[in-house]
């Protein structure tokens, strides 16, 4: 199974809590940080989700 990596490249200041406990789900915390998760769809509909927040590189 292909794997995606998720780097969050905005801060989630002013942004509302949904989105912000999406990125904390990824296991995302601060600019820059990276998360290597499994391509499923639960993941890619998160990723969606903060699209305009994140990053995501297939690996």
């Amino acid at each position: 199974m292909a794997e995606l990596k998720i780097t969050l490249r905005r801060s989630v200041i002013g942004r509302p809590q949904n989105q912000r406990d999406t990125v904390k789900a990824l296991g995302l915390n601060k600019i820059n940080s990276t998360a290597v998760r499994p391509a499923n769809d639960a993941i890619k509909g998160m990723i969606s989700t903060v699209a305009h927040l994140v990053e995501v590189e297939e690996l």
